[in-house]
């Protein structure tokens, strides 16, 4: 066991690292010099010049890269913080932390303010869409897969199957239309406002509710699949010859082992419903880091794209190994030596 969570962990670090650069490199020759994102378009070529040799901006890729993960690691101070550079641009913390991921050239704040602020709203809507997500999901996959070939099976895949296929704009305007235009019950907007007349779980509702139609009825497929695939296994046939109760049998014999490939399902959800649910915040208006993502790369905020997709491979990354945890509670024949 701690042989395999140490390959998994250098793993995981290994892999951060070499993203962390890509995705160092991309911001980096993104379109536009970094001197001429942080001054603005109107800036002098004076200006952005002198900016350019403060920041030491024309060193090499590798030198800037171990400089910005220096500086993300609280070894090395943030150049942008000084007041020699004139951006006017402060962090009560300082300029050399742990966690020091530069400052939002949209909002003039560090990002780590800025992320903490925009986090908890999205852990929030992705907390609550997971605890319907994993049950529902799982259930009408069960019931589905138990009963191949017969209506319930037939009724439960179609319906999935035309809820996958609608995107979420789609889903989010019909119910835009039933919720706020016709029932007049539910608020059109989630800004998340406690001074609101709306409660947080009323503007909580329609967001987690588009979510859960758009990955429960993915999951549910997924799982229906690898139901059907395990009752087929021998164990379950000689399990329903012995005359096991059907209850016993799927519990004790078809849920585990049909679990373990709809875990990887799951978990990318999970990291969708933190990182890439951009279309539904910004219908909602909902303050999460989706939205906050579309901001700034509509502002060309290269410190904080960075952060986000920074955050975002973190988690990806992460869920990588928490399936692998999962795959070994669940089938004790995977060998971690």
């Amino acid at each position: 066991m701690v042989r395999f969570l140490a390959r998994r962990l250098l793993h995981f670090v290994l892999t951060i690292t070499a993203a962390s650069f890509l995705l160092f490199a991309v911001t980096e020759f993104s379109p536009g010099d970094v001197a001429s994102k942080i001054l603005g378009p109107y800036a002098v070529d004076t200006q952005v010049e002198m900016l350019r040799q403060r920041l030491k901006l024309n060193d090499p890729l590798p030198i800037r890269y171990i400089r910005w993960i220096g500086t993300l690691l609280g070894i090395v101070e943030n150049p942008l913080g000084d007041s020699s550079t004139g951006l006017g641009l402060v962090d009560p913390r300082g300029n050399r932390y742990f966690g020091n991921l530069g400052y939002s050239l949209m909002l003039k704040e560090p990002v780590i303010d800025v992320l903490s602020d925009r986090l908890g709203y999205t852990l929030l809507l992705a907390f609550w869409a997971v605890v319907f997500i994993v049950p529902l999901s799982i259930t009408m996959g069960v019931v589905a897969g138990m009963n191949e070939g017969r209506l319930i099976d037939r009724l439960i895949s179609m319906t999935a199957v035309v809820l996958t296929s609608l995107p979420e704009f789609v889903v989010s305007v019909g119910l835009l239309l039933v919720g706020v235009a016709w029932l007049g019950i539910l608020p059109g907007t989630s800004p998340m406002n406690l001074g609101s007349k709306w409660s947080i779980g009323t503007q909580l509702f329609l967001p987690v509710t588009v979510l859960v139609i758009a990955s429960a009825s993915y999951v549910s497929r997924i799982v229906r699949a690898s139901v059907v695939d395990t009752l087929r296994r021998p164990y379950v046939r000689t399990a329903l010859l012995k005359g096991l109760p059907r209850w016993q049998i799927t519990i004790h014999h078809v849920l585990r082992n049909a679990m373990i490939p709809p875990i990887t399902v799951i978990l990318l959800q999970i990291n969708w419903l933190l990182t890439g649910v951009v279309v539904v915040e910004a219908i909602f208006a909902y303050p999460g880091v989706g939205s906050l993502l579309l901001q700034a790369g509509l502002y060309g905020d290269i410190y904080l794209v960075q952060a986000l997709s920074l955050l975002a491979l973190s988690v990806a990354v992460g869920t990588q190994l928490i399936g692998d945890l999962c795959y070994m509670a669940l089938d004790p024949k995977i060998k971690v030596a």
